[in-house]
């Protein structure tokens, strides 16, 4: 079943409230899938690259690896631990060096972005959010889920959103029939996924739509031609964020937008407690139609 959300903000001064908002979203919409969730924050571009990282074990893991992985590099890392994620701040000619430290690690990459911030973890939404203080997190926009496990185990790496490249992450309610056959394409072209997740899939195939120089847009285009099965996805991107459903659009779907902010969300009464939603103008998305909002 699952649930999504997603909130772009239109004006600078609601940037503080971001983090907050979106959790009263996802809490909301707790009862479409209790198993696992999880949210990606786009804040501030300080120019340097962010990644994010999970650990089933933080105290072990966590403990020293700013010097540890600074050495490693040979320059700077800033690490700020975050419950059982970590951020690494670091400069982007350090990226690759950093990645090939990690995984020899065995820490797990939950995404790497100018802007963008992933957590996610199994528990309900309400948990999930008290432990990384998702409500005190500020930016731009972000895109939220709270799952219910149909295609693969209830773990950390099968939560949404997920992310195959930079500043890019998905989230989906439904199910791809095709993904196997889509993830040997995508692994002929040398883009790999990590987990059995169908979602994994769908994120990887717009990611590398837009490597090959398609627009956002085109890349969720592409979707309705390419994945089969039934899907809403909601996409998120360091400018802004996307939706598609496909042709026979089976899960639920409404959009809000003011003068402040454009929302998404599986059903309305995700939208009850954002300001103004009242004189909002509110529809459900077309089948087959992609909308997208970007700086």
């Amino acid at each position: 079943m699952c649930g999504i959300v997603g909130l772009f903000l239109k004006k600078d001064a609601l940037r503080p409230k971001l983090g907050d908002m979106l959790t009263d979203m996802l809490i909301t919409m707790t009862d479409r899938g209790p198993d696992s969730a999880g949210i990606a924050i786009y804040g501030d571009d300080s120019g340097q690259v962010k990644i994010t990282i999970q650990s089933d074990t933080p105290d072990d893991s966590f403990d020293g690896l700013e010097a540890a992985i600074s050495a490693a590099v040979g320059a700077p890392v800033g690490v700020r631990v975050v419950d059982t994620h970590a951020v690494l701040t670091l400069a982007p000619e350090a990226q690759a060096l950093a990645l090939a430290y990690l995984d020899e690690k065995g820490l797990r990459v939950m995404g790497v972005g100018e802007s963008m911030e992933i957590f996610k973890e199994v528990g309900l939404p309400k948990d999930v959010a008290e432990r990384f203080g998702l409500r005190a997190m500020g930016g731009s926009h972000g895109i939220g889920h709270t799952r219910m496990a149909t295609e693969s185990a209830v773990t950390t790496l099968g939560a949404h959103p997920f992310s195959t490249a930079t500043d890019q992450c998905l989230v989906h309610n439904g199910s791809l029939s095709n993904h196997n056959a889509m993830r040997r394409t995508l692994a002929k072209k040398g883009v790999f996924t990590r987990t059995e997740n169908d979602t994994e899939v769908g994120a990887a195939y717009i990611s590398s739509r837009i490597a090959d120089g398609a627009t956002l847009g085109e890349a969720l285009e592409g979707t309705l031609k390419d994945l089969d099965g039934f899907f809403t996805f909601v996409t998120g991107t360091k400018n802004g964020f996307g939706v598609v459903r496909d042709p026979v659009a089976c899960k639920p779907a409404v959009m809000a937008e003011t003068e402040d902010y454009v929302a998404f969300a599986s059903e309305y009464r995700a939208f009850a407690d954002l300001p103004g939603i009242e004189a909002a103008r509110v529809w459900e998305p077309e089948p087959a139609t992609v909308y997208f909002w970007e700086r």
